[in-house]
């Protein structure tokens, strides 16, 4: 009887403590609700505004220019085995448990890993670190972007502008051997196309070095202030804004790619393009390098380890079915990155029967894809103007929809920290507008004359796959190993209504670690310093710099692992038992009189710390915790 009337005692608890009180959101936090001085936590207004958000977030520039590339750099069709081992056993298991570990909390990419398992809240913090400094590059791709779109002309198709030098040589010429003969030119190798001028000359104004930095270029700010203009209104108001403007910016860039896609498949020399692309070399899978791009390409096309993910959960409904859903987002995503090799392929397999060239030589990699070698295929076809708009309009939505979304994962991150104070009256606006305004002052730097050498600093180690890899990994032994895969399981049944694939389960206890594990290694092991178009090294101070970038992100885990231990009391075995249990007063941010799993049988936790009304824990690090 006394067990009985304990058990009682425990299901009321969990029912008060998570009652929301009038006005207030299920997910609000109790400690914040007894202020009673801020609003409630927002919710998507429809299922569909989830749904484009996330689409918008992880479908990006990533999945049009990098995908592709090293589909036909590792092996063409080969590459696809690599890809879906790290599909299956990385990027779709730990986007499904970001999702929904946000769904279940309530909470942004920080304090949902307070409530969940406190000696891991450096998991938190980690991806803040990556997403701040991600955000401050990011967008410079769309400055670049822009300011293609502005231009009045087309002024890379021929070398009668100013920044052209003697060098410049058009691309009409390069295929017309007779000219080479009466030019007496024998090494056209020494001469440059005018996109490649343009590129260089006019939009980067290239300086020497990173040594050479060089003053800011004021057209390129004055485009940078603009998308950051665009970025802030588009997620000042919260999912209530985000969730409308992702209605035209998730959706336009896939009737934009279908269109390029069409086109590109009815030019001349396609079909060379894209058996370029497909063609399967199984001697590639013996190079481990080709394993270590599909995991890293993997995490970064689906915008995970970065906060972002969680973020957009926590705006869920409760018995939101987060799990089909991710299902079927991530084969949109990695849909979308296989069909935009059949458009970039396509059209640069007719650059290369126009040029009369392999197509090795104009296959092409990130910027240089989408600001050398795209332009100049699109001023080879009919009607330039308007492929190259069409083009670049896409480009930019791609990138817009996945920076405000990244953006809004931070500042809901931050926001959620201090709930009591950004979300009174308009402080989360001001907050958002100084977040901006401070990224923008910070990305002026990759908008000078050495911007490009900066930029690729950034991109090489700030949120390099070695940062995501690490954060992945101890997400997994979080949720897996510290609070229980089957807990987690619990909850989710609890969410939805029915236990995901067991598949999931064990990418999270082993598979997803163990790969995490293989690949961070693989990466240090095949580390090379970074160089701009394979010829200027890097000095040794800005390497430094950059693993400094790195290094900020991955020591916040080990280090709020000890500050947490050393903030407890007690011997070193309790306070780890601790810190590691859930937060009194229960992670979930399930609503009062939703019934489920929940109300089940219950194992009663002696440090009257529970997660999701714990049954008996099955991993024996789970077991010592609790």
């Amino acid at each position: 009887m006394a067990q009985k009337e304990k058990l009682q005692c425990l299901k009321d608890f969990h029912k008060d403590t998570l009652k929301p009180s009038p006005g207030k959101s299920p997910g609000t936090r109790p400690e914040d609700e007894a202020e009673g001085n801020h609003p409630a936590r927002e919710k998507w207004a429809s299922k569909l505004d989830f749904v484009l958000s996330v689409a918008g977030g992880f479908v990006g520039l990533g999945n049009v220019w990098r995908f592709p590339y090293l589909c036909y750099k590792n092996g063409g069709g080969a590459f696809l085995i690599p890809y879906f081992i790290f599909l299956f056993g990385g990027g779709l298991p730990v986007f499904f448990l970001e999702v929904a570990l946000g769904q279940f909390t309530s909470e942004g990419g920080i304090t949902c890993w307070e409530k969940l398992c406190p000696i891991f809240t450096g998991i938190g913090y980690a991806s803040m670190v990556i997403v701040s400094l991600l955000n401050i590059y990011y967008i410079v791709i769309l400055a670049w972007g822009l300011y293609y779109l502005i231009q009045p002309e087309l002024p890379w198709a021929k070398c009668n502008q100013p920044w052209n030098t003697p060098r410049c040589i058009e691309d009409k010429f390069r295929a017309n051997k007779s000219f080479w003969l009466t030019a007496n030119i024998t090494n056209f190798k020494n001469f440059t196309s005018p996109v490649t001028e343009f590129w260089e000359h006019n939009v980067l104004g290239i300086s020497d070095g990173i040594d050479d930095i060089g003053p800011v270029k004021w057209d390129l700010a004055l485009c940078l202030l603009a998308v950051w203009v665009i970025c802030f209104f588009c997620i000042w108001k919260g999912v209530k804004s985000t969730g409308k403007v992702v209605y035209v910016t998730a959706t336009f860039p896939f009737i934009m790619l279908i269109v390029l896609l069409i086109r590109g498949v009815t030019l001349p020399g396609a079909s060379a393009g894209i058996r370029f692309y497909l063609y399967p070399d199984l001697e590639r899978l013996k190079d481990p390098e080709v394993w270590i791009d599909a995991g890293t390409q993997i995490f970064f096309s689906y915008a995970i380890c970065l906060g972002a993910m969680t973020s957009l959960g926590s705006y869920n409904k409760y018995k939101y079915n987060c799990y089909r859903d991710c299902m079927l987002l991530g084969a949109l995503n990695s849909g979308t990155s296989f069909v935009s090799g059949f458009a970039i392929f396509s059209v640069l397999g007719f650059m290369a029967q126009e040029q009369q060239v392999d197509i090795a030589d104009v296959a092409e990699s990130g910027p240089g894809l989408a600001f050398i070698a795209y332009p100049k295929a699109v001023s080879m076809m009919p009607m330039p103007t308007f492929w190259a708009i069409l083009f670049f309009i896409m480009l930019l939505l791609l990138g817009l929809d996945s920076q405000f979304v990244e953006v809004e994962g931070q500042i809901t991150s931050l926001v959620d920290l201090y709930p009591s104070f950004l979300r009174k009256g308009y402080r989360r606006e001001v907050f958002i507008a100084i977040v901006c305004f401070i990224s923008y002052l910070l990305g002026l730097t990759m908008v000078t004359k050495g911007g490009m050498y900066v930029f690729q600093l950034f991109d090489y180690y700030a949120a390099s796959g070695v940062c995501l890899l690490w954060v992945a990994f101890f997400e997994c032994i979080a949720v897996a190993w510290v609070y229980g895969a089957d807990n987690f399981y619990d909850a989710i049944e609890d969410m939805i209504g029915y236990r995901p694939n067991p598949w999931m389960k064990w990418s999270w206890t082993i598979i997803t670690p163990a790969l995490c594990i293989a690949i961070f290694v693989f990466s240090l092991v095949k580390y090379k310093p970074l160089t701009y178009n394979k010829v200027y090294e890097y000095p040794d101070w800005s390497v430094g710099l950059g693993w400094t970038l790195a290094l900020a992100s991955m020591i916040c885990i080990p280090m709020v692992v000890v500050i947490k231990i050393l903030q407890s009391d007690g011997p070193l075995i309790e306070r780890i038992k601790a810190v590691a249990a859930p937060v009194r007063g229960g992670a979930s941010s399930r609503p009062a009189g939703h019934r489920g799993i929940m109300d089940g049988p219950f194992t009663l936790d002696p440090n009257g710390n529970k997660g999701l009304l714990l049954k008996a824990p099955t991993h024996t690090i789970v077991e010592t915790v609790i």
